[in-house]
């Protein structure tokens, strides 16, 4: 088992540097080596659009503004801080979870679009997915808040791959629920909180709705939910949900975030665990005893 950071910096500059009616083939051979991840999408995938579709840097404009802020990701190390947190996160996995069958890994790494006012907004200048067994994809903007968390993002992902592993969780798109992804998204935030501690550890979208208790309970009357088309309302919030076509429910960005966090935290009080040994825990399990444990009298809330 390996993990591979692929070093994506050199190939991003000569693709902002390169004539426009060359960029597009200059991408698709430095994303290649990651196209395993859109595996489950029907047909041939357009690695372009893709790239365009998740907040990727633009190959049209904007190059002076990206080679900029290329620059302060590779000045910041981003690349190599990046591999050293996922082995050393792997590492403190696989103690807890002697067992645990892990694949070989592949990181994309890109700075995302400036010219995205939901990205550079609402999502903070950060998008990541590491759902897809074997693969991570990492897209940063490189402002200060996003430098200091480039660990705790890549180990937030680590963690969903290695949930969603063979072996792992069953994602199966027809039955999954909305809790199965608030209480993944609290258990990728417990994780890099254990190793980086609470200041980096939570995803930065959802921090302003930790304590919001209508925030929680609201989320909490949705976990049944299924239909992966009814997610993203409910985990990322409706202005997301908005941008790609889904229906509003009512919810701040990052509440599934806040909401996945309160309830990890409360399991992890009543059980002991910690991030790492419930790595694999099932979901209603999460649920029902953080609920459970919330409402025991002389017990404090997450």
């Amino acid at each position: 088992m390996t993990i591979k950071v692929l070093d994506t910096y050199p190939a991003m500059r000569e693709i902002l540097r390169a004539p426009l009616a060359d960029r597009a083939a200059l991408f698709k051979a430095m994303a290649e080596p990651a196209a395993g991840m859109y595996r489950y999408f029907p047909g041939e995938v357009d690695l372009v659009a893709m790239h365009t579709m998740s907040s990727g840097f633009p190959l049209d404009r904007d190059e002076e503004r990206c080679l900029e802020a290329l620059e302060a990701l590779h000045e910041a190390d981003a690349w190599n801080r990046i591999q050293r947190a996922l082995d050393d996160a792997l590492a403190v996995q696989l103690a807890a979870t002697p067992g645990l069958a892990v694949p070989d890994i592949t990181v994309l790494t890109v700075l995302g679009d400036p010219g995205d006012a939901h990205f550079m907004g609402p999502n903070l200048g950060m998008t990541a997915n590491g759902s897809v067994s074997g693969y991570i994809h990492l897209n940063f903007w490189p402002y200060p808040e996003n430098l200091a968390r480039l660990e705790a993002t890549a180990v937030h992902e680590l963690n969903h791959n290695l949930r969603y592993s063979p072996g792992g969780v069953i994602w199966d798109p027809a039955t999954v629920t909305v809790g199965e992804q608030i209480v993944s998204e609290g258990l990728a935030d417990a994780f890099a909180r254990q190793l980086y501690g609470d200041e980096l550890g939570y995803a930065r979208i959802g921090v302003p709705q930790l304590d919001d208790d209508a925030v929680f309970a609201k989320v909490v009357s949705g976990l049944e939910i299924t239909g992966m088309q009814n997610f993203t309302a409910w985990v990322h919030g409706d202005e997301t949900a908005a941008r790609y076509g889904g229906t509003p429910v009512g919810l701040p960005t990052g509440a599934g975030y806040a909401a996945g966090n309160r309830l990890v935290d409360a399991y992890l009080a009543a059980t002991g665990r910690t991030a790492a040994e419930a790595l694999l825990a099932d979901r209603r399990d999460v649920i029902d005893t953080a609920l459970a444990w919330n409402r025991a009298p002389n017990t404090p809330t997450t």
